[in-house]
């Protein structure tokens, strides 16, 4: 099993090193041991693509429940750029976490093999993030302000929201988080 996943993750690195070369790996946060998230800047035209299918056919069954959600769980006014640099991967992560939980509960549901690629690049993001947010946790307190509640609201939404508008939510929210969020996130402190 653990070889299947390791011959999976080459063959993924090989084909992104081949078909699309991608921008010199930049120090994504200063003395990240272990975090290797420049790899991130840009996903692949594939990976994209597998998300967009899946979006696509997520909008094609909406119904009309969805509609009368309540305002976004990821408001337009949610920039990683507003945080330090040190906080904006444990936002995504907890972004990246949610998306992860919603999806896999949609592919269990009815969405099938159209979600397996898009989940194996999530759990991929997470596993990078995860790296991350362990390299640099500050020593101290617990986050503070806007990471605090954007953290609290990511963490009461499946407590607060129907499941038809979590997966809503999320599905909205995908195209922003594997372009503006996460490229900001391996951009360090390049991303102003």
């Amino acid at each position: 099993m653990a070889m299947g996943c390791l011959l999976v993750l080459m063959i993924m690195a090989l084909t992104r090193a081949g078909a699309v070369p991608g921008p010199k790996p930049l120090g994504v946060l200063p003395d990240a041991r272990g975090c290797h998230l420049a790899q991130f800047q840009s996903l692949s035209p594939q990976e994209l693509q597998a998300f967009r299918r899946a979006k696509d056919t997520f909008e094609e069954s909406l119904s009309l429940k969805t509609r009368s959600c309540r305002p976004r769980l990821f408001p337009r006014t949610w920039d990683l750029q507003q945080l330090q640099v040190w906080e904006r991967p444990v936002a995504l992560e907890a972004e990246v976490a949610l998306t992860l939980k919603v999806l896999e509960t949609m592919a269990d549901r009815s969405q099938g093999g159209i979600l397996d690629q898009p989940l194996h690049t999530l759990r991929h993001i997470h596993s990078e993030l995860q790296a991350c947010v362990e390299a640099q946790a500050p020593a101290g307190p617990q986050p503070r302000g806007r990471l605090h509640h954007r953290l609290h609201r990511l963490q009461e939404a499946p407590k607060k929201e129907s499941l038809s508008c979590l997966e809503a939510a999320v599905m909205f929210n995908l195209f922003r988080l594997l372009t503006r969020d996460l490229k900001c996130v391996a951009s360090g402190d390049l991303c102003v």
